[in-house]
């Protein structure tokens, strides 16, 4: 595939792919990612903290900062645009510990976040905000795996086709957000 359209990666990550990414790699995701948002990430920390079984697994795991809209007669879910991941910081760093090593949203990380994705080589991708209804069409399939009730905030799995995203802070903390503004910030 033309470096235009991305390079191609399968999720869950193992460590070389989670490792391997750098800021401003364009990317084609195919495999499964976990959905979350705010409440369900409250929910698996809370589940940590009291030491109960996690309803996942997160060895590996790309978590999609996501809450879908309803699916259409025919498909598995409606629009699927992505979050603002800063909601999702204060628990970020805990569940990277458990082994996630991908991560998808929108928008800046605060620096404890990318400490902790430093020290266990995470990736935080970009998803286009606004471009919900065509991120759906790369959704194959939605599974809630936990927490129903919680709606669209549940914590659910999805097989994706060619999802596409951008590396925006890879491994090492270097941060596409920064690189792109630098040229036109005032000293």
């Amino acid at each position: 595939m033309p470096d235009s359209e991305g390079k191609q990666i399968h999720a869950p990550f193992d460590d070389t792919t989670a490792r391997n990414l750098r800021a401003g790699d364009s990317v084609r995701i195919s495999g499964t990612l976990l959905a979350a948002r705010d409440a369900a990430h409250q929910r698996l920390v809370a589940c940590l903290d009291s030491q109960e079984a996690l309803p996942v697994d997160l060895r590996g795991q790309v978590i999609y900062y996501v809450g879908p809209s309803p699916a259409k007669p025919d498909r598995p879910i409606g629009s699927a645009g992505p979050t603002t991941s800063g909601r999702m910081d204060a628990y970020t760093p805990r569940l990277l510990a458990e082994g996630v090593k991908g991560m998808i949203g929108k928008g800046y990380r605060q620096p404890a976040v990318v400490e902790a994705m430093k020290q266990y080589g995470v990736a935080y991708l970009a998803a286009v905000g606004g471009a919900g209804a065509l991120i759906a069409r790369c959704i194959k399939k939605y599974e809630i795996l936990a927490w129903p009730e919680l709606g669209p905030e549940a914590l659910a799995v999805m097989t994706v086709e060619d999802f596409p995203a951008i590396v925006v802070i890879d491994c090492l903390g270097n941060n596409q957000y920064e690189a792109g503004q630098a040229p036109y910030k005032k000293l």
